[in-house]
This record gives C-alpha cells, sequence and structure tokens, in this order.
C-alpha cells in the first residue's frame, strides 16, 4: 500500500504542475498578442526609415556625421538583449552563446570589450566574466521609444567622445512562434553605404529638402539609432512571449504523458496488490479446508 500512496501522491504533484504551466502558457498567450502586434506594425517603419535615410546619404557627396565616423578599433561595446525571466525554452541560451562566441573573436583581435546588458539573464551570466556598464533590467514589461531614446542617447554620447570605437547590438530575431535567431547587428558606426556611382535613374533624382541635407541627415541618424533599439526590444519581447508559450506548452504535454505513464503503472501495483490478497485468501480457505 505504502507504493501506491508514493505512485498517488507523484499523480496529484504533477497534475499540480500541468495547471500550473497551462495557467503560463494562457498568460504567455495573452502577451505574445499584444507584443507581436506592436513588432509587427514597426518593422516596416524601420525597413522604410533605413531606406530614406540610405538614399539619401547616396545623394550627398562627402555626407559627414559623427555616427558615420570610421576609425581604428580598439574598444567594441556591445548591447546584448536577454529577458528577466527563464521558463522560455533555449531563448537566453541562445543570445548568451552568441554573444560569447562574439566577445571572444574580439577578445581573439586584441580589442577591450565591455558589455551593456538589458535584461537579469544576461547581466547575471556575465556579471563575472567581462565589465558590465549601463545594466538595464525590468523594461521588457513597459517600454516605448522614449525607453529607447534614453539607451540611443547615452550610447551616441559615448561613441562621440571617444569612450569606444565600435558598437554590436545582439538580440532574438523573431521569426515565428517556434523559432527566433540571434543576430548580430553593428550599430556604431552607422553601417550605412557610402556614396556610389553608376546609381539607377531613380536614385539620381535630386529633390530638394527642406530642411538642408545635412540638417536633416542630422536629425534621421539619431532617430534611426532610437528605432534600431526600439525594434530590438519588441522583437526580443514578442520571442520572448512566444518562447515561454511553447515551452509551457511543451511542459503541459509532458505533464500530461507523464501522468498517463503514472497512471497506468498504479493500476498494475493495484492490480498486483488485488491479486496477492486473493492468492492469499485462497491459500488460508485451502489451508481451513484441509484442517
Amino acid at each position: 500500500m505504502a507504493a501506491l500512496k508514493d505512485i498517488k501522491r507523484k499523480i496529484q504533484a504533477v497534475q499540480k504542475t500541468r495547471q500550473i504551466t497551462k495557467a503560463m502558457n494562457m498568460v504567455a498567450a495573452s502577451k505574445f498578442k499584444t507584443a507581436h502586434l506592436r513588432m509587427d506594425n514597426f518593422r516596416p517603419y524601420a525597413s522604410k526609415l533605413k531606406e530614406v535615410i540610405d538614399s539619401l546619404i547616396n545623394r550627398l557627396e562627402g555626407a559627414v556625421h559623427p555616427l558615420l565616423e570610421v576609425r581604428e578599433v580598439k574598444k567594441v561595446w556591445i548591447l546584448c538583449m536577454t529577458s528577466d525571466r527563464g521558463l522560455c525554452g533555449g531563448f537566453n541560451n541562445n543570445v548568451i552563446k552568441t554573444t560569447e562566441r562574439v566577445i571572444k573573436q574580439f577578445e581573439r583581435e586584441g580589442k577591450e570589450i565591455t558589455l551593456i546588458p538589458i535584461g537579469k539573464k544576461g547581466r547575471d551570466y556575465f556579471r563575472k566574466k567581462v565589465p558590465l556598464r549601463d545594466e538595464r533590467t525590468d523594461i521588457l514589461k513597459k517600454f516605448d521609444m522614449e525607453t529607447a531614446s534614453q539607451i540611443a542617447k547615452i550610447l551616441e554620447e559615448a561613441f562621440i567622445s571617444g569612450e569606444y570605437d565600435e558598437l554590436y547590438l545582439i538580440y532574438n530575431e523573431f521569426r515565428n512562434v517556434a523559432v527566433q535567431r540571434p543576430v548580430v547587428l553593428k550599430v556604431l558606426p552607422l553601417p550605412f553605404a557610402p556614396h556610389q556611382e553608376g546609381l539607377s535613374f531613380e536614385k539620381r533624382i535630386n529633390y530638394i529638402y527642406e530642411p538642408a541635407e545635412a540638417d536633416l541627415l542630422g536629425k534621421l541618424l539619431p532617430l534611426y539609432m532610437n528605432v534600431m533599439i526600439f525594434r530590438a526590444l519588441l522583437e526580443t519581447s514578442a520571442g520572448e512571449h512566444g518562447a515561454r508559450m511553447v515551452a509551457m506548452d511543451n511542459a503541459k504535454r509532458n505533464c500530461e504523458e507523464m501522468i498517463d505513464r503514472l497512471t497506468l503503472k498504479f493500476n498494475k501495483v493495484r492490480q498486483a496488490a488485488i491479486t496477492a490478497e486473493l492468492m492469499d485468501i485462497v491459500g488460508g480457505t485451502e489451508a481451513l479446508a484441509k484442517g
């Protein structure tokens, strides 16, 4: 009977776990719907802004801006985005492994690395491995363009003042609910194509800009910095909720399979106990009859 009680206790424990994972799956699905909509609506804007700035730079001879300055790379900053909470499968591990690979590559090249972690998981992992700066946590719960603007402003000022020479952004790009791919994006100096000869007629049309081209470029480039960081936050948020939704759905199915196995085992043990009791009764009856 002790074995039956143990199995029954395990079944009850797994049933409670299934209830928890089911609830977490429903919460993640609700948050994912909102996060995915925000991300999906913002993607076209980010892509079109890059096209506009790229086109503008290609029309200007010798466009110069502090955020476009290319210099000898000695110091590299890496902005790594992870989630603040776990239970989302390999979502955080993929970004962390990619970041580690990039850091090791730069270290082999003799470059000084500084990491800017966004999210508790990345901060906790790299805390004792590389120097950290301006770490931020709990911002994925509620963020907007102002949040991205604050981060971008700090990075821009540090780049212009010469505190570092290159900035890379590493985050999970959302593909679908089950797939989020780590992306390594060079942010500063801004990766726009230089002026090229032999452009098509459409790209060689001379537009009249208001304000002047230099002033317009000076406003659009910092805006693009904000947009890149905000898009990465949106992709990270949607990817986290999608990954957690899938992870909790898998956990729920595993719990159901475990309940089925334990129930089958419980029935077998109970049947064996009943059979043993019947054998004892039959044996006792025969002994009494012979006596």
